[in-house]
């Protein structure tokens, strides 16, 4: 299936020379956003996670659907000051300025599989992995929609991010 052909592109947003990948219509058709979360999900067949880790706010949506898909939790990576405490927080660089994400602390080493919808800079889910791990959680893997391959990563990115759709240099 080419779900690319249910990825608009917005040219100049969220600001000039940035291309926003509009995942709505994705969203929109039951069959196309089901087959996305299979293949998805099915790079984790063989070792399933305890908890599918979504990063605000995106990532919420493939989290939910992939754990009532294959089984397990959700556990959500916000925006600093959306969760109730104790959290435990991380700040990070992005291509805009800075931002700061937290999350509950782990209960004991359960597996996890970070989730977003888009791979670009990498600054985000490295930052995830990072306080995930802080946190207590065994980072199984990554996964996300899509993968701008030709957008630069931060520096010292090092992770295996798994994608269904990539937009190659």
């Amino acid at each position: 299936m080419s779900y690319k052909e249910y990825i608009n592109e917005v040219p100049h947003f969220p600001s000039v020379g940035v291309n926003f990948k509009d995942i709505s219509p994705l969203l929109q058709n039951q069959e196309v956003f089901r087959s996305a979360i299979v293949d998805m999900g099915g790079y984790f067949d063989d070792h399933l996670p305890d908890y599918w880790l979504g990063v605000d706010a995106r990532g919420f949506l493939f989290a939910g659907a992939l754990a009532t898909y294959f089984g397990g939790g959700v556990i959500m990576c916000r925006k600093k000051g959306k969760l109730p405490p104790p959290t435990i927080s991380k700040e990070y660089d992005l291509e805009y300025g800075s931002e700061t994400i937290e999350m509950n602390y782990g209960k004991g080493l359960a597996k996890v599989v970070v989730v977003d919808d888009v791979l670009a800079t990498g600054g985000t889910i490295k930052a995830v992995n990072e306080l995930a791990g802080e946190a207590g959680y065994d980072i199984i893997g990554n996964v996300v929609l899509i993968d701008l391959e030709y957008v630069p990563r931060v520096k010292d990115f090092g992770l295996n991010v798994e994608s269904v759709v990539s937009y190659e240099k």
